[in-house]
């Protein structure tokens, strides 16, 4: 999908541009969305022909599916006991800037919908390799077959989260989505995107998005654990959460799900759902992205379901190293994946080992916890992870 942009509907962008021009902010200082007619800098005036451009901007445009998360301070950590003696995730203060993310895990459907389009416009090489492997139902000793041909397809599991997927595979979708998206936003707005150029809508136009990615390990642990709702006064919070809800307690404390598990987990050796009458989770495998409480953010299955990468490089001590402002660990840096390796020790631990956070359907409930964290190869999958996307609040310094 290689496309530029061109202005169309000259009248229409004209009359655009002096509606953006008309007035500055009440004060009468300048603001993003009312620049004002002429430059504070220069003293030149914009839009004049020949001169700098500056488009009708709104504020970033809504994303689909795409929730608000305020940032903020919070302290990042496990709070359950460090029952693998890791101690890689030491509880520490950290900021999260405003962001946004999914409100729900990619579904079946919205892989499909995708496999759709590239198939149409991209390579059979780039195609194949967007496929899931399927083949991470089959188990050697269990009768989980049916799963390999009908999981991603019959439309029954239309909206259930996609599996089989890589970090690398659910990257490439987060390069698609922006695509499409801002192709969609960029017609809506009047402006036309024909064949051609380097593909990319300019920024400048005020009427496309931040890129989809996935989110940082610590904007997905920030958003799992949803302090907003423990807002007390100011800057005070009542309490912290050992899950994405409140108290110690897996089953809903209220009204008529009292005593109905808040989330999709193994609840223990051999016990997916309950018993036949009285599925108390509903799910022996993973269930509707939809079901299940969502937490203060509005973001469902922020605990079990799938399990769901998140954009850092795995290292054990990355909570003593990375920035308090919007920590992320890209790859080896101040950590190299060498040390990890000493004769007779084979690590598994390199810059393409990536986090996955959340628990899952096949988890039991200590990894459902926020702060629990585990590692896997970006070009590994299981029938255990998916994704959500995120992305940016852009213009905005909180």
């Amino acid at each position: 999908m290689k496309r530029i942009i061109r202005m169309v509907k000259p009248l229409a962008v004209l009359f655009g541009a002096a509606a953006l021009l008309a007035s500055c902010s009440q004060d009468g200082l300048p603001t993003s969305q009312s620049p004002g007619p002429s430059s504070t800098a220069t003293g030149l005036a914009y839009n004049a022909e020949d001169g700098f451009q500056v488009n009708e901007y709104l504020g970033q445009p809504e994303g689909p599916n795409l929730v608000y998360i305020e940032g903020g301070r919070t302290v990042l950590g496990s709070y359950e006991e460090d029952i693998l003696k890791s101690h890689d995730n030491i509880e520490r203060t950290v900021t999260v800037a405003s962001f946004y993310m999914d409100e729900t895990e990619i579904a079946n459907i919205h892989w499909l919908e995708y496999l759709f389009y590239i198939k149409n416009d991209s390579s059979e090489e780039f195609y194949q390799s967007a496929l899931p492997d399927t083949t991470v139902w089959r188990q050697p000793l269990a009768y989980n077959d049916p799963y390999v041909d009908h999981y991603l397809r019959y439309p029954g599991f239309r909206y259930f989260p996609v599996v089989g997927v890589t970090w690398v595979q659910a990257n490439d979708f987060a390069v698609w989505r922006t695509n499409v998206v801002n192709k969609k936003l960029a017609e809506d707005a009047g402006v036309e995107v024909p064949e051609g150029g380097d593909g990319r809508i300019p920024l400048e136009s005020g009427v496309v998005l931040p890129n989809y990615r996935l989110p940082s390990e610590a904007e997905w642990e920030y958003a799992a654990q949803a302090l907003i709702g423990n807002q007390w006064l100011d800057e005070n919070q009542t309490h912290k959460r050992l899950y994405p809800w409140d108290g110690h307690a897996l089953r809903n404390p209220y009204g008529g799900q009292m005593g109905m598990f808040l989330a999709n987990f193994k609840r223990g050796r051999g016990d997916y759902a309950g018993i036949a009458g009285k599925l108390n989770d509903g799910a022996m495998i993973t269930d509707y992205i939809y079901n299940y409480p969502p937490n203060d953010f509005g973001l469902y299955n922020m605990a079990g379901n799938v399990n769901e990468w998140v954009r850092d490089v795995y290292r054990p001590t990355s909570f003593q190293t990375m920035n308090d402002l919007n920590p992320l660990r890209r790859d080896g840096y101040l950590d190299k994946e060498d040390k990890y390796d000493v004769p007779g020790f084979q690590s598994l631990i390199t810059n393409k080992s990536r986090v996955y956070k959340g628990g899952g359907w096949n988890d039991v409930a200590y990894w459902m916890s926020p702060g629990t964290r585990r590692y896997i190869d970006q070009d590994s999958c299981t029938a255990t992870i998916g994704f959500r996307c995120a992305m940016i609040r852009a213009g905005t310094n909180y």
